[in-house]
């Protein structure tokens, strides 16, 4: 099945009926990897560009991308001669789309995303665009949860750490406003609170929502979403070594606990190692989870 879209830049393009049949053609792109993978996107090629360093992003794209039958050409980092050269983004977007069939891009600044896909006469993947949206990885821990919890409509979800510049949890609150009766807790700093942009969807969805400051307020949810400070959106080091590990889940914290924790990756402290042999440890799954998710976009994008 088609997406109704050709670009994907935020999770607030998507519809219902776009996620419900996301999540089963991830599922059905399980059992193709269980077979080694299959040809359907033979000859096709992927173009990756990293402006900004990626590694499970990058390497699930690149992985998926293979999984099909597809291959990819790249370029990150100090590779990117026409970014010294002074060409614009809209200029290079539109070569690289004369060389492959479908572009996905990591940029650290937001904005970036929508600029290129609005030029892109291939379908284009917003892989990240600094703390704006990640609409790829919003879709892994959306099929995570559905995996670990068995649905998603009445679910409480907690969200830990930094909500400000998360896009990870910008992307995913979006996302979960297609579903029913859900309610969110929101961990984190105050100066490092969800954004306004977030709160005002969540109010104009009905959706409730409390803000708080003690990750005790997370340990009962049906999920608990922690995430790292960022280091990279800090222009005061100080600040952020003041908040860096405001927060850090143990395996005491949740003894006698049936909530699922999830993380992006990295963790850089957040979360204790003695959590990863519990069965509510679920961050190694869910990163295990962004190949058949991408897979299954890259296919029904390029359909």
């Amino acid at each position: 099945m088609p997406l109704s879209i050709k670009h994907l830049t935020s999770t607030k393009q998507l519809t219902k009926a776009d996620t419900d049949a996301i999540l089963a053609e991830a599922a059905a792109m399980e059992k193709v990897i269980a077979k080694g993978g299959d040809d359907r996107l033979h000859g096709k090629i992927l173009a990756a560009l990293f402006y900004e360093p990626s590694t499970r992003t990058r390497l699930s794209f690149e992985a998926a991308m293979q999984r099909l039958g597809g291959q990819i050409v790249t370029a990150d980092g100090f590779q990117f001669s026409s970014l010294y050269k002074g060409e614009t983004l809209e200029d290079t977007i539109i070569m690289v789309s004369g060389y492959a069939d479908i572009i996905a891009m990591r940029h650290p600044e937001q904005g970036t995303a929508d600029r290129a896909a609005a030029v892109s006469p291939v379908p284009f993947i917003n892989a990240g665009d600094g703390p704006g949206q990640h609409p790829t990885q919003a879709l892994l821990d959306l099929y995570t949860i559905q995996k670990e919890r068995g649905s998603i409509d009445g679910l409480h979800i907690a969200m830990v750490g930094d909500l400000k510049y998360g896009r990870t949890v910008h992307s995913l609150t979006y996302l979960l406003g297609l579903y029913k009766n859900l309610r969110f807790t929101y961990v984190s700093p105050d100066s490092l609170k969800m954004p306004e942009k977030v709160s005002s969807f969540l109010k104009e969805k009905n959706i409730p929502y409390e803000e708080v400051t003690d990750l005790h307020a997370g340990l009962d949810a049906d999920v608990l979403y922690m995430t790292r400070v960022q280091k990279e959106r800090f222009d005061d080091s100080a600040e952020y070594e003041a908040l860096k590990l405001k927060y850090i889940l143990t395996a005491d914290h949740l003894k006698g606990k049936k909530v699922t924790v999830m993380h992006p990756l990295p963790r850089v402290g957040e979360i204790s190692t003695d959590v990863d042999a519990l069965p509510n440890a679920a961050y190694f799954r869910q990163a295990k989870n962004g190949v058949p998710v991408r897979m299954a976009l890259l296919s029904m994008l390029l359909q």
